[in-house]
């Protein structure tokens, strides 16, 4: 009976001692673990103070990008074909004011007639009356009529060659070659027809014997 008694509590304390190992290698284990996580947790919040140097890399990049649209703005900055455009409606209005008449040619054409009756009297033949009193008026509003066509021509033209003084690889908008084209056709036909009346080829002055 007293060895039993003996080998019971020889058993029980190796059972006390191998859970006293085994308790103690839990808690190392444990230690470790934390240990582990806690140097986990460092990296990880150690690693946004490092990626904030990237941050110095975006400023770089916005410069780039701002320097970018500074030279996309520059060269919209260049020719724009306002001064083109312009240039076209000038060129039609012109060469539709030499078809049409202007105050100028008005102006010029009552002058004429009012010095031509200072110049005759009413013993003049019929001939020089009517050369006087219309003709030398009608030949003033043919002469303003044609220098409004000219210079109608003459914008059209270099609105037309603009282009090709310009910048390369810039074309003209369609609408400006279609008004200039319109004035200086105009231009030609006021230009024609100012030379005709003028020389007495168009509308001249009727014969009196």
């Amino acid at each position: 009976m007293g060895t039993k008694t003996v080998d019971e509590t020889g058993v029980k304390t190796d059972e006390r001692k191998t859970d006293e190992a085994t308790d103690a290698a839990a808690s190392t284990e444990a230690a470790e673990a934390t240990e582990a996580s806690e140097a986990a947790e460092k990296a990880d919040t150690d690693t946004p103070d490092d990626t904030d140097t990237p941050d110095d890399t975006d400023t770089p990049e916005d410069a780039d990008v701002t320097g970018k649209t500074d030279g996309t703005d520059g060269t919209e900055a260049g020719p724009t074909g306002v001064g083109q455009g312009a240039g076209a409606v000038v060129s039609a209005g012109l060469g539709i004011v030499s078809l049409t008449g202007s105050w100028v040619g008005t102006v010029a054409s009552a002058r004429e007639s009012l010095m031509g009756q200072l110049q005759t009297s009413s013993s003049s033949d019929v001939g020089t009356l009517i050369e006087k009193g219309y003709g030398n008026a009608w030949q003033a509003t043919a002469m303003w009529g044609g220098i409004f066509a000219l210079v109608a021509l003459i914008v059209g033209v270099v609105v037309l060659a603009r282009p090709a003084f310009g910048a390369p690889g810039r074309p003209q908008a369609p609408w400006i070659k279609s008004v200039a084209w319109a004035g200086v056709a105009l231009g030609v036909i006021g230009l024609l027809l100012a030379v005709l009346k003028y020389t007495d080829v168009l509308l001249g002055l009727p014969a009196t014997g």
